[in-house]
């Protein structure tokens, strides 16, 4: 990854029921990477994932298709 600091964030749809995932976004332009994280292990496993492959995921989340 890089040096700079991650700025994680929940979506404003989050319930707080504990089943959600944060995101940063400030990689997305220096290295086109959007890391995600479960938002109840902030210590645990980062995935990261190419901008294009989340913004299929998201598109698909908001279509409610399968992605």
């Amino acid at each position: 990854m890089t040096t700079e600091t991650l700025r994680w964030f929940k979506s404003s749809y989050s319930d707080n029921g504990g089943n959600c995932i944060e995101v940063s976004v400030n990689l997305v332009s220096a290295c086109g990477v959007v890391p995600v994280r479960d938002s109840k292990a902030p210590e645990g496993p980062v995935l990261e994932f190419t901008a294009g492959a989340f913004a299929a995921f998201v598109s698909g989340v908001r279509s409610d298709t399968a992605v």
